[in-house]
């Protein structure tokens, strides 16, 4: 996929560009943060255990033809009794950092405080964090990852109703209240632009709630933007000075490219893109406090064509949600060249006016949304140190699916290719760049239930065996790879990991890339 700009140089967005795509061996800066990750409802299990109420996923994944194969995380992992075994392997791994989630409804079971705290959801993860501590692993706890109860979807709607927002700080608060001495590093929310946009727009998501106006996804936004901060201001001003932890959110964001970057309208469409699908939440809380401009037009239409009231934003408001995190959370995957595409403005909306394409050459994972796209993570990074106010970053999810195939594919290559030349894109951004990352943090820990892909897409370090009722854990060749990585580090030369790097980058990396042998 090439094109010419005026001054005669080419764009090649899928042939290998040594000034862009070389390795580039290094170390990283010391008290870098290596990290895992899993969620709740992927991982835990224990759907209707020990007091725990129901979750919107709990619903959406019973109900036939939601979820591939009819799957469901009614037992998952079953990490809700193998805690101690996955603690185990971490250490293995020689992990220092552990990002999961915890499950609203397994603490509140209908979600409020009035409702009643459910005891033994609290001693679960009290068992859990101590057994992270006690083999010398941080935990880093995201309070939202989706599972909503679904009580409080059944009594207004859940995130389009405003009066969430207490219910939340509740929740968050008795969360501060009880592990906060332990747990130092807290995520508000993951991903709201996802589960705003497939839970409330297209219905692929929990709780399957289908409105293409976009008006039932921007009053989720608008919703969790002002629980985000409320939970925010409260730590700070309550927590922060007797337990010194950090507070923030974690965005999922991908890079874009015009696909011809000498057209204008292309031009202008990949900033379309960015601002609908970047900015919608890092501009509020890292910008100005307010929507992007695409986003308030947006709003504008749609209060013009359907006499919509409310989803905006006053001062006041503003105030409060600008500056509400203390480190920008970034979940990143891929990269997409984004491509005009003209629309109705009465009958259409923004979301209709530019089209999303990977460049051919680019290699796909089992996942049809996920190419390998290294380059982009360092041009995100150095995007959100120049729009945003010189943050400091943690990646809080990076990381490549496979398919569930038997036997298991445990010499996971592709997924080593992946880590492999991701991670070199942030040493970049950090040695070259100055963007101020201080963690990383691979998705994931071990297969899991991938949401509406059930189990058939594996991201997993660890594969597990999901036919078994014991869910056997095995380590893939990736969870060495990525120990030996956090060992040293980063890439030193004249070490093990960095020749080993070496030798395989032309592979992974270059005109002759692996393809997915999973």
């Amino acid at each position: 996929m090439m094109s010419t700009t005026a001054s005669g140089a080419m764009y090649a967005y899928g042939a290998y560009d040594p000034a862009r795509d070389d390795f580039r061996p290094g170390t990283f800066p010391d008290g870098f943060i290596w990290s895992t990750a899993t969620a709740s409802y992927q991982i835990e299990g224990g759907w209707n255990t020990d007091g725990k109420g129901q979750s919107i996923w709990d619903v959406f994944s019973h109900t036939p033809g939601k979820v591939d194969r009819g799957d469901t995380g009614d037992v998952a992992c079953d990490s809700y009794n193998k805690y101690r075994e996955d603690v185990q392997l971490m250490k293995a791994m020689g992990l220092k950092h552990y990002r999961f989630s915890m499950s609203w409804p397994r603490i509140f079971p209908d979600g409020t405080l009035a409702g009643g705290v459910n005891q033994d959801g609290v001693d679960y993860y009290n068992k859990l964090i101590n057994e992270l501590i006690a083999n010398g692993i941080a935990p880093m706890v995201t309070l939202y990852h989706w599972d909503l109860p679904q009580a409080l979807h059944e009594k207004y709607g859940g995130w389009m109703d405003e009066a969430i927002v207490d219910d939340y700080h509740n929740y968050a608060t008795f969360a501060f209240q009880t592990f906060g001495d332990r747990v130092k590093f807290w995520l508000t929310f993951n991903e709201p632009m996802v589960f705003c946009t497939h839970g409330y727009m297209t219905g692929e998501h929990a709780p399957g709630i289908q409105d293409q106006t976009m008006v039932s996804s921007l009053r989720c936004g608008h919703t969790v933007l002002k629980a985000h901060a409320k939970a925010w201001h409260t730590y700070n001003t309550t927590f922060r000075h007797l337990q010194g932890g950090k507070v923030g959110i974690t965005l999922n964001l991908s890079w874009k490219e015009p696909r011809d970057p000498d057209l204008p309208t292309d031009v202008e469409a990949r900033d379309r893109a960015l601002q609908i699908f970047n900015d919608w939440f890092a501009q509020p809380i890292f910008g100005d406090g307010g929507f992007p401009p695409v986003v308030e037009e947006s709003l504008r239409q749609l209060r013009s064509v359907m006499k919509l009231e409310g989803l905006e934003f006053s001062d006041e408001e503003k105030s409060s949600i600008r500056g509400s995190s203390d480190f920008f959370g970034l979940n990143h995957y891929t990269t997409r060249l984004v491509a005009d595409k003209p629309i109705d403005i009465k009958t259409q909306t923004v979301l209709e006016s530019f089209e999303e394409i990977p460049a051919p050459e680019w290699r796909r994972a089992q996942s049809d949304w996920l190419y390998a796209v290294p380059w982009g993570l360092r041009r995100l990074l150095t995007y959100i140190k120049e729009k945003f106010g010189d943050p400091e970053v943690y990646i809080t999810e990076n990381g490549w699916s496979g398919a569930d195939v038997q036997p298991p594919v445990l010499e996971d290559t592709s997924r080593m290719c992946y880590y492999m030349t991701y991670i070199d894109e942030v040493l970049k951004a950090i040695e070259e760049d100055g963007v101020k990352v201080r963690g990383y943090t691979a998705w994931s820990f071990m297969d899991n239930f991938e949401w509406a892909k059930g189990y058939t897409e594996r991201f997993g370090l660890h594969y597990v065996d999901f036919t078994d009722p014991n869910r056997p854990r095995t380590p893939k060749q990736s969870a060495k790879f990525y120990s030996d990585i956090i060992a040293k580090n980063g890439f030193p030369e004249g070490t093990e990991i960095t020749d080993m790097v070496k030798d395989m980058w032309m592979k992974c990396r270059g005109p002759k890339a692996v393809k997915d042998e999973l």
